[in-house]
């Protein structure tokens, strides 16, 4: 039986490490917008939205979520180089 929950366990470990990896990258990436109200605002917000997907467990859901997320830092991080540019 353990066999046979090994691979789904690694991947469920893999999956939160991905997300753990964009949420942190999206702090990081907040913490550069000049504007403080609207460094809250964005803290604020990836936060909430974090939080109230922390516990989905449908691996398609989950693989949606993480693919707009990563999409939204991207989204993000373009908005930032051309500010500064």
């Amino acid at each position: 039986m353990e066999s046979q929950r090994g691979p789904h366990v690694l991947f469920t470990y893999l999956q939160r490490q991905k997300v753990l990896g964009i949420y942190r990258t999206m702090l990081r990436t907040i913490r550069q917008v000049p504007d403080q109200a609207d460094r809250k605002y964005l803290r604020d917000w990836a936060r909430q939205e974090f939080k109230r997907n922390k516990n989905a467990s449908d691996q398609d859901a989950i693989r949606m979520m993480v693919s707009q997320a990563s999409r939204h830092l991207e989204e993000l991080q373009k908005t930032l180089a051309l500010a500064r540019s």
